[in-house]
């Protein structure tokens, strides 16, 4: 301390404060900073590597996967959009339709060995309400040989159309369809196949989570409705999972 005198003859008091040698504290705002501006860089040159290391259609796929809905036409009621997890919509059928061409296609891009997938379906609208025809390909059929057991590529198919059809409430209907024989067989086994068939086709999509209850008939028809002129034709090899308007 040092002392002064004024001009009135008061006492001054003088303090002198030495400095420590160390900065005041900063803060640590810039470090949560710099942290997100890094982490956002990360997080911009996966999705920028992602982009060149992967197709169109694994990209959907992935899109898919963290954005599963199906877009509705609001109706009446004002609904907008119907997400997965909720409670299944009065969707339109030519809209599920769509939806399970764009399953398919993502489905066949994450993998080489189901990029025919979409070959084996036909969708078409009647007055019965919405077909999805699953068929036979002359290298691919849906069933081994002559029997009722589901290929692989059967399998993923349904599953595919499980998760799609479980977003909807239409009752449903399965139609089994085979191929006609040739008459010197004693036993023809049109009928008991083309009914093994479509109940096979049945219990896939209950095995894909699929409510059974919605399953209003089961039938076979043989070789009663061909596709195309030759009965034999391996063309008419096929299943309908038909949603009732």
């Amino acid at each position: 301390m040092a002392r002064q005198k004024g001009s009135a003859g008061s006492t001054i008091m003088i303090k002198r404060v030495t400095a420590s040698g160390e900065g005041g504290h900063h803060g640590g705002a810039w470090k949560v900073a710099y942290a997100d501006f890094v982490t956002a860089m990360m997080a911009f040159f996966l999705l920028m590597w992602l982009l060149n290391a992967t197709t169109e259609q694994q990209r959907q796929g992935l899109a898919d996967y963290f954005n599963p809905t199906i877009v509705r036409t609001p109706g009446a009621s004002g609904e907008g959009v119907e997400k997965q997890g909720k409670e299944p919509s009065d969707t339109p059928l030519e809209q599920v339709a769509e939806e399970i061409e764009r399953q398919i296609r993502a489905t066949g891009g994450e993998s080489r060995q189901l990029t025919n997938l979409l070959r084996h379906v036909v969708t078409r609208m009647t007055d019965e309400g919405l077909v999805i025809e699953l068929g036979d390909l002359t290298d691919q059929p849906l069933f081994v040989d002559d029997t009722g057991q589901p290929q692989p590529v059967l399998r993923e198919l349904t599953r595919i159309i499980a998760r799609v059809v479980a977003k909807t409430r239409n009752q449903i209907a399965i139609a089994g369809h085979v191929r006609a024989y040739p008459e010197t067989l004693v036993t023809s086994p049109v009928w008991a196949l083309s009914d093994a068939r479509a109940h096979a086709v049945r219990n896939l999509l209950e095995e894909a989570r699929l409510d059974g209850q919605r399953i209003q008939r089961v039938t076979g028809y043989a070789d009663r409705k061909g596709k195309t002129a030759n009965p034999m034709d391996p063309a008419n090899n096929r299943i309908e999972v038909i949603l009732l308007r």
